[in-house]
C-alpha cells in the first residue's frame, strides 16, 4: 500500500462549514471543512452504497447525513451514529500544506 501523499484539492475549494466531493483515483471522496480543520470520507454510506455528498453536511455537530434513509456518520472519524448504518465509512488521512489538500490511502 502506498504512502505517498497526492493533491486532492484546493482549501478555497472547500471553505469552513462546506464540502467537497474529490477524486483519488478511482474512489470519490466527500472533504469536508470542519472548523479550519479538513477530513475526508469515502463517498458511500455503507448501508445502502449510496451517495453521502447528496445529503446535509451539519457544521454544528460534524455530521453527515445521507438521504436515502437518514444514516449520519461523524465526519471527523467516519463512525456510524444511526441505523440503518451500522459500519462505518472509510475515512482518508489528509494533511494541508500551502493552501493544498492532500491524502493518501489509509493505513
Amino acid at each position: 500500500m502506498s504512502q505517498d501523499w497526492t493533491v486532492l484539492c484546493t482549501t478555497a475549494e472547500v471553505l469552513p462549514g462546506e464540502s467537497h466531493v474529490a477524486w483519488f483515483g478511482d474512489v470519490a471522496l466527500v472533504v469536508v471543512n470542519h472548523d479550519g480543520q479538513f477530513y475526508a470520507l469515502e463517498d458511500r454510506c455503507t448501508h445502502e452504497d449510496f451517495e453521502l455528498s447528496a445529503g446535509p453536511y451539519d457544521p454544528a455537530t460534524g455530521q453527515i447525513e445521507c438521504v436515502l434513509h437518514g444514516a449520519r456518520f461523524d465526519v471527523r472519524s467516519g463512525e456510524a451514529l444511526c441505523p440503518p448504518a451500522y459500519e462505518p465509512v472509510r475515512s482518508y488521512p489528509l494533511k494541508v500544506e500551502d493552501g493544498l489538500v492532500y491524502v493518501r490511502e489509509p493505513g
